[in-house]
């Protein structure tokens, strides 16, 4: 069935815009709409909401290409399909930082209409940081490692239910669970309970064999996707660092494409969130706690990485000491680690190179 479009949506097949004109788009995206905002030489000309139409959307903005400087949204759960419809359009489509968009200090009423609006106008007015969309097959390994991350999340909750169950009803732990040894889940589905909660038990148990069942066909999975793909080099060569093994290395990898869009050091640490938050005012100048921005699970697996890199360099272990020496927290000291860690890694995928002792220091 054909769209019929409204009367503002027809203003983009009314208006005749030249090269001297400039638009500007914001498009405000979610699962079944679009608010889109037009901003024309230095005012807002119109704005609409359509259908979650990407071909529709280009069709649309294609008519005025002439005059088209930008189109801009936000990154969200939909994903990077939008930007990649608009760019093989040939049209000029940015996807945008949330945390990085500029904000009301005094509250404000919000609304679909108004956040396309201010997209189009911050847009035309230079105030958007844009951030590099991943390829398909960017995107499709880095989605292979982080659904092994949400398995051993999922593992890791089903372990703590066991052992609370056994707790709550003071069942006595079997030798060799602290490990999870095959023989203590062996002890744990033969003790003899109600039928009650020897069902319960045994619900979790089977969860816990089926996502251990899962984790192992998801790693096989990743080693034979990344030994067809050209990572597995850069995953080799990351691996030649101390305290990083294949898991690390390949979330470096899939987590840190295109690592030459970084123009220094200071980005990268800000991507993965190890860099301090800066606290200035007049001669007072004070770094804060971590900004916590990209995505946690790289994070944490950084910091646990720097533990076994100090263990296994003496100078890594030297300079986390020092740093151990001027802060008096090792939770500091260990975080700095890592923030040196991940320049480490990003300065070797940049140049293609192993690690040395000393490089990049």
């Amino acid at each position: 069935m054909k769209t019929t479009l409204s009367k503002k949506q027809n203003w983009f097949n009314r208006i005749n815009l030249t090269k001297d004109d400039k638009l500007y788009i914001g498009v405000d995206v979610h699962k079944n709409s679009y608010a889109i905002a037009a901003w024309l030489n230095n005012a807002i000309a119109v704005d609409f909401v359509m259908p979650a139409d990407n071909h529709q959307l280009a069709s649309m903005l294609k008519k005025q290409r002439i005059a088209l400087k930008k189109v801009v949204y936000e990154a969200g759960p939909t994903g990077y399909s939008l930007v990649r419809t608009l760019e093989k359009a040939k049209l000029p489509i940015q996807i945008i930082a949330p945390s990085k968009t500029p904000r009301q200090s005094a509250p404000t009423s919000k609304t679909d209409r108004l956040d396309c609006r201010k997209l189009a106008e911050y847009a035309a007015k230079g105030l958007l940081k844009p951030i590099t969309p991943p390829s398909v097959r960017q995107e499709a390994n880095r989605q292979l490692c982080r659904i092994r991350e949400n398995i051993i999340d999922k593992q890791r909750n089903i372990k703590l239910q066991i052992k609370s169950f056994l707790l709550q009803h003071s069942i006595a732990e079997p030798d060799g669970l602290a490990s999870w040894s095959i023989r203590s889940l062996e002890k744990l589905s033969q003790i003899r309970l109600s039928s009650q909660l020897r069902y319960c038990l045994d619900i979790m148990l089977e969860q816990l064999h089926f996502l251990k069942a899962q984790l192992r066909l998801t790693e096989k999975q990743l080693c034979n996707t990344f030994a067809k793909e050209s990572l597995d080099a850069k995953v080799k060569m990351l691996m030649t660092h101390p305290g990083i093994g294949p898991t690390i290395a390949r979330q470096f990898a899939t987590e840190i494409f295109n690592p030459g869009r970084f123009k220094d050091k200071t980005e990268i640490a800000k991507y993965i969130g190890l860099a301090p938050m800066i606290s200035q005012s007049g001669q007072s100048l004070r770094e804060g706690p971590i900004t916590k921005t990209g995505r946690p699970q790289l994070r944490s697996n950084l910091v646990e990485a720097s533990w076994i890199w100090i263990r296994k360099d003496a100078h890594a272990y030297k300079t986390y000491t020092r740093i151990l020496r001027n802060t008096g927290h090792s939770n500091k000291a260990i975080t700095a680690m890592a923030r040196k860690l991940a320049i480490h890694l990003w300065r070797m995928s940049c140049d293609n190179r192993p690690y040395i002792q000393g490089f990049a220091q």
